[in-house]
């Protein structure tokens, strides 16, 4: 597919993501040459992308705020796996306060202090761009995605391109904190 004649490009570093924006103000994907696209490894580089979210490298989790968010993210509609220990050093020298343990989506927040930490620096810490995607908050598409700030229990989804069928507005798995949301009945038909 040939992109839409451009207005401004944006390449994305090592993500395999270029966006053009067609004259319509259409957003189309395009693979970055010799980039790989999806799925999107954590970083190597933990330390570089710690600093570069503006985060601090604690020795252990900090434990006066404690909160998780789930995070979805689609690639012209196909689910993409957001990786474990994005934030965490694998040596086990340090880890953000904002960081993955498991491939599943849940964001944890484990900071010795209070602080208002957003999706933009939870994707700059991934090292992959917010640029040209569209973040939605419960459901409901937000302006900003970069802006967003984390709270407990949030459902986020971040599309790039096509969005899928359904844009999630709840999380129903179980919260590391043990509490879960039960799955709405489903509607059933009868004769």
């Amino acid at each position: 597919m040939s992109p839409a004649p451009t207005s401004s490009t944006a390449s994305s570093g090592d993500t395999g993501l270029s966006a053009s924006v067609g004259a319509t103000g259409t957003i189309q994907y395009t693979q970055v040459p010799g980039v790989a696209m999806p799925p999107w490894p954590a970083p190597t580089d933990v330390s570089a992308r710690v600093k570069a979210a503006k985060l601090d490298e604690l020795k252990s989790e900090g434990s006066f705020e404690h909160i998780h968010q789930h995070l979805d993210v689609y690639y012209n509609g196909q689910p993409v796996t957001v990786p474990a220990f994005v934030g965490i050093d694998p040596n086990g020298a340090f880890i953000s306060p904002l960081h993955t343990h498991t491939p599943d989506g849940i964001l944890h927040i484990e900071s010795p202090t209070s602080a208002q930490i957003t999706l933009g620096q939870f994707f700059t810490e991934w090292n992959v761009p917010l640029t040209g995607a569209t973040a939605y908050v419960a459901g409901k598409q937000v302006a900003d995605p970069a802006s967003v700030v984390l709270v407990d229990h949030q459902e986020i989804a971040v599309v790039y391109g096509t969005p899928p069928a359904k844009i999630p507005s709840a999380y129903y798995g179980v919260w590391p904190d043990g509490t879960s949301l039960a799955m709405p009945p489903v509607a059933t038909s009868t004769p």
